[in-house]
C-alpha cells in the first residue's frame, strides 16, 4: 500500500472524473488533499464527504482567467502552510473545427491553451518556487495520448495544449532535479469518465473502444493508482517520464 501520510497534495479539477478518483485515492493512502473545482461546488462537496474528516480542503478557481492559478496556489498553501505534491489534472476540451466561425475557433484555442497549458505552467512555477524553499516536491501533470498521436480535426487545440504539457514537464524535470523537484506526466487515452460515458451513449460504445486492444476505456482508478505511486516519491530517477494509460491503443 502506498503511504502518503504527512503529504499535502493539491489536485486540480477534482470534482469529477480522474480528479475525483485521484483525490479519494490519495486520501485513502494517507495524504491531506486540497481539492480544486471550477464551478461544480456540489460535486466537489460530494467528493469531500468521501474523504477522511478534516483531511480535505475545498478551493475554487476559474483557471480560464489569467491570474487564477496564482490565487489558487496561495489558497492551497494557506490551508496547511505547505504543499508537497501538485497534480495538474484540470482541463477543457471544447470542439472547434476549421469550418467553424472565427469566434468559435479563436475562443476554443484561447480558452483551451489558458486552462490546459498556461494555468498548468503558472501552477508549476508557483510549485517550483515553493518546493525550493522546502527542499523538494513533486509535480504530476495529466497530459493525454493526443499529445503524441494527435486528435480529431475538431480537437487540434486540445492535442496542442497537451503536447505543450509534455514539453513543460520534461523541461521541469531536467531543469530542477538538482533542487530535488520531480516532474512526471500521465498520458491517458480514453478513460471511463462521465464525459466518455456520454460519448458512448451518443455515438455507440464502438466509437470509443474500436482502437483499444483491451476492449474498453481505462477506469479512472487506473490513472489514480499511477498518480498515487508517483506522489509517493518511490521512483525519483523516473523524473521526466511520461506514463501511458491507454489499453495499448497507442504504444510508443
Amino acid at each position: 500500500m502506498i503511504d502518503l501520510k504527512g503529504k499535502v497534495v493539491l489536485v486540480t479539477g477534482a470534482s469529477r472524473g480522474i480528479g475525483a478518483t485521484t483525490a479519494r485515492t490519495l486520501s485513502q493512502a494517507g495524504a491531506d488533499v486540497v481539492l480544486h473545482y471550477g464551478s461544480s461546488r456540489n460535486e466537489a462537496e460530494a467528493v469531500a464527504e468521501q474523504i477522511r474528516p478534516n483531511r480535505c480542503q475545498l478551493v475554487s478557481a476559474d483557471l480560464s482567467l489569467p491570474d487564477a492559478a496564482t490565487e489558487l496556489w496561495q489558497q492551497a498553501i494557506n490551508w496547511q502552510g505547505r504543499v508537497d505534491v501538485l497534480v495538474n489534472n484540470a482541463a477543457v476540451m471544447p470542439s472547434a473545427a476549421v469550418e467553424d466561425e472565427w469566434e468559435i475557433w479563436s475562443g476554443a484555442w484561447q480558452t483551451t491553451l489558458q486552462v490546459n497549458l498556461v494555468s498548468v505552467a503558472n501552477l508549476c512555477r508557483a510549485a517550483i518556487q515553493h518546493f525550493r524553499s522546502q527542499q523538494g516536491g513533486i509535480i504530476i501533470n495529466v497530459a493525454s495520448r493526443a499529445a503524441f498521436r494527435g486528435d480529431g480535426p475538431e480537437y487540434m487545440h486540445y492535442a496542442a495544449s497537451k503536447g505543450g504539457v509534455i514539453a513543460l514537464t520534461r523541461s521541469i524535470a531536467r531543469g530542477f532535479a538538482k533542487d530535488n523537484i520531480l516532474a512526471f506526466a500521465i498520458a491517458p487515452g480514453f478513460v471511463h469518465t462521465e464525459r466518455i460515458e456520454q460519448v458512448m451513449q451518443e455515438r455507440g460504445a464502438d466509437y470509443v473502444t474500436r482502437d483499444i486492444p483491451m476492449g474498453k476505456p481505462a477506469p479512472t482508478q487506473d490513472v489514480a493508482n499511477v498518480i498515487a505511486f508517483l506522489a509517493s516519491g518511490l521512483a525519483p530517477h523516473a523524473t521526466g517520464t511520461t506514463i501511458d494509460i491507454n489499453g495499448a491503443s497507442y504504444v510508443r
